[in-house]
């Protein structure tokens, strides 16, 4: 993987950050939770996000909550090892992003055998895996990806007048999220849209600017690119930029990092479907401190998403990394 120094940057001031986000409890304490969240890497903003929202919910219901990742999106080997270190450690509740529908499940084994809850976070697991290793998960928190790919698909038919020649930027492949956006867009831009080609470039935007470029010189009458996420997106755009494109070529992604509201605002991206990771973040915390309180929580929580266009952009950045409409949680509005 390569990376720019911005990420390298960003992941060492990550790492500055986890420093005093908060220490591993040095005792068990049953009546007080104790939090482990673990997700794909600190490179992309998004995880980030969704870190910076459990610790802020940490620190506001004063419960130690230590947040960890692995090197890089595909990273399993890296996220697998943080698991299996944390296991040994003694938290009371766990919240896992997984790198792909499986990786996470050996490593959560022993967790889930001590009875200590485990709340799938953002990707969901493959279910016929998590039963075969009898694992118990008890609760998923997430978006809807399906939706989120019908809603860019959707806006994207309205951008093109409902035709014109689209490429798609894939996530990690047999990663479900990308699955599920991918999946929405094709059905939804089907018989309207035509997808020339597809290209994975593992949710990374230096992966997305080479594959962008390569694909503006197979196809020079592109009208449009769906990116399964922002990172991508904005490596398209860039691509599109250093070609003298810009403005000429629609770009819709998913997840609404700061970067990629600010690109809207700007032109330079013509949309995304905003993700919120930090409410993720910090609904994960809650829901680990009702579990330790001993109250139920929903087996399966479904996180808010919406479309920001040029239109909302001010209004998304100036709430940011919050939603600035209203949604329904479970354990009232973060």
């Amino acid at each position: 993987m390569r990376l720019s120094i911005r990420q390298v940057l960003a992941g060492a001031a990550s790492a500055c950050v986890l420093a005093f986000a908060a220490a591993a409890p040095s005792h068990a304490d049953t009546t007080k939770a104790h939090i482990a969240i673990v997700v794909r890497d600190f490179n992309n903003p998004y995880w980030r996000a969704l870190r910076d929202g459990a610790v802020a919910e940490g620190h506001k219901l004063n419960v130690p909550v230590s947040v960890q990742a692995g090197s890089s999106e595909t990273d399993a080997v890296g996220e697998n090892a943080k698991i299996s270190t944390m296991a040994n450690e003694p938290f009371n509740c766990f919240g896992v992003v997984p790198v792909n529908g499986t990786n996470v499940i050996t490593p959560l084994i022993p967790i889930s055998k001590k009875g200590i809850p485990i709340i799938n976070l953002d990707t969901g697991l493959d279910q016929d895996a998590v039963h075969a290793a009898g694992l118990k998960i008890t609760s998923f928190i997430g978006s809807d990806n399906y939706n989120a790919g019908q809603i860019a698909a959707e806006y994207m038919l309205g951008l093109l007048n409902n035709t014109g020649n689209v490429a798609i930027l894939e996530g990690i492949p047999g990663e479900h999220n990308g699955i599920l956006r991918e999946t929405a867009f094709r059905k939804t831009t089907a018989g309207k849209l035509d997808v020339v080609q597809a290209e994975a470039a593992d949710y990374e935007r230096n992966r997305a600017l080479t594959e962008t470029e390569d694909m503006l010189r197979v196809h020079s009458d592109l009208a449009g690119i769906f990116a399964a996420n922002d990172e991508m997106g904005l490596g398209a755009a860039q691509a599109i930029a250093n070609a003298g494109k810009e403005g000429k070529i629609k770009v819709v992604s998913i997840d609404g990092v700061k970067e990629a509201l600010e690109a809207v605002k700007s032109g330079k991206l013509s949309g995304t479907v905003s993700q919120y990771p930090y409410a993720e973040g910090e609904m994960a915390v809650q829901a680990c401190v009702a579990l330790t309180e001993g109250k139920p929580v929903p087996a399966h929580i479904t996180s808010p998403i919406k479309l920001i266009t040029p239109k909302n952009a001010d209004q998304a950045l100036k709430s940011f990394p919050r939603p600035f409409f209203s949604f329904n949680d479970p354990f009232g509005a973060p």
